[in-house]
């Protein structure tokens, strides 16, 4: 077999692991949700516990439980018999992980968390392991082969068990009633912080960064607004002050060779009426889709009653890191 042909191999075994992972989901699982779930009502921890390459995996799990809400804490199983037992609370819940059942770290904890009123989940190869038998919820994440061609390396097995770990957080989210709102308070920073957080009025121009004229200006007045304000488009708004359309630098250049006459008119003349415009409330992500949409640069942005607070211009999105 060539590279392609191999790695299509070991994929090929961890997709039939994974599905043989959920064919065999029963109400255990159900039980270990529900047993997550009161755990965090109770404002109580969900503790990890594992050894090895499970115990990497089980910091995965740990950081997307956390970052969903359920707070989730990485205990050492070999500091844990030298203090960091202190980490656990009544009223948490230990999700253990071991493919064996058998690893002799963790093994030595057991007898220690039966001090402390909390449940265990077992996630394990081995159904009758000891850590099995200590365990009041017991997920079986055994495979019938390792995508190692020496079925040695824990490929296969590590797979299903951070996969089972990602359905735990991902039903208990649900469950929860966790949202996106919910979500962005714990992710405020990077592409997702922005993505999730920035409202249209965030990164508007607005007030003085703003150029708004009014319907019986001259347009070249409209074009001194604009350079003033460095922007690509004036609002154009009568009397009252309700949007009445939009003037930009583009709609002069187009017009300006039949019309030469074009800096005389009144920019009501000329103007864009009733142009495309979105609430200030909305996320700013949403100005990307609405751009691409109507092929603008600039886009209107309003209030509930349709009164003109600002513009969002387009080159403003890459400083703003939404490009």
């Amino acid at each position: 077999m060539d590279s392609l042909e191999r790695a299509r191999r070991v994929l090929f075994i961890e997709i039939n692991e994974i599905q043989r992972l959920s064919d065999r989901l029963d109400e255990s699982f159900t039980h270990a949700v529900k047993l997550l779930r009161e755990a965090v009502e109770r404002r109580g921890k969900i503790i990890v516990l594992g050894v090895g390459k499970s115990g990497h995996v089980g910091e995965k799990i740990a950081a997307t439980l956390t970052s969903t809400g359920a707070p989730a804490v990485v205990l050492n199983s070999l500091n844990a018999l030298h203090g960091d037992l202190g980490v656990i609370s009544d009223g948490d819940v230990i999700l253990t992980m071991s493919y064996s059942g058998e690893t002799e770290e963790l093994l030595r904890v057991l007898p220690a968390l039966a001090r402390f009123d909390v449940k265990k989940v077992a996630l394990t190869g081995n159904t009758s392991s000891s850590l099995a038998k200590a365990s009041d919820v017991i997920l079986d994440v055994s495979v019938t082969q390792e995508a190692c061609p020496h079925n040695l390396a824990p490929t296969s097995s590590t797979t299903v068990m951070l996969a089972l770990g990602d359905a735990l957080a991902m039903v208990l989210l649900e469950e929860r009633g966790f949202t996106r709102d919910d979500f962005a308070r714990f992710h405020p920073a990077g592409q997702l912080g922005r993505t999730l957080l920035l409202r249209v009025r965030d990164i508007m121009r607005s007030g003085e960064q703003a150029a708004i004229v009014k319907v019986g200006d001259a347009v070249v007045d409209v074009l001194k607004a604009l350079t003033e304000k460095r922007a690509g488009a004036a609002l154009v708004i009568d009397a009252s002050g309700s949007l009445k359309g939009i003037f930009t630098h583009g709609d002069f250049a187009r017009r300006f060779p039949a019309d030469p006459e074009i800096g005389t008119r009144c920019v009501g003349d000329v103007m864009t009426a009733n142009p495309v415009a979105i609430h200030a409330d909305k996320l700013a992500a949403e100005v990307l889709v609405v751009l691409e949409q109507h092929r603008i640069d600039d886009l209107v942005v309003t209030d509930a009653d349709g009164k003109p607070l600002g513009v969002v211009d387009s080159q403003d999105l890459s400083r703003l890191k939404l490009l």
